[in-house]
Parts: C-alpha cells; structure tokens; sequence
C-alpha cells in the first residue's frame, strides 16, 4: 500500500511564536478530511514561515 502526498498550497508568511498553534488546531480538526498542514521556517528568512496544505 503506498501512501501518497499531494501538495494543494503553500505561502510565506511572517514568523509568529503561536502559528503551531494554528496548525495543530486545522491538523487536529482537519485529519479526517483527508488534510493535513505542515509549519517551517523559511531557509533563507528566519523572520518567514512557510505554510503548506497537503491532502493524504
């Protein structure tokens, strides 16, 4: 059985301290839709995050 991942979207946006926050809620929320979200700092500007939308 092979999971695949498909990316729907992502953006940059500005880094805040709480925006796991926000991911942990849509992941807790949205997992049975099939959703899931993922949180990164930006590579090149720690000041960004990069938020993407994944369907599983």
């Amino acid at each position: 059985m092979e999971s695949k991942i498909e990316v729907l979207a992502t953006v940059k946006i500005q880094h805040s301290d709480d925006l796991y926050k926000i991911v942990d809620c849509l992941n807790r929320t949205l997992k049975r839709n099939n959703l899931m979200f993922g949180l990164a700092l930006d590579e090149n500007d720690k000041s960004k995050a990069v938020f993407t939308i994944y369907r599983t």
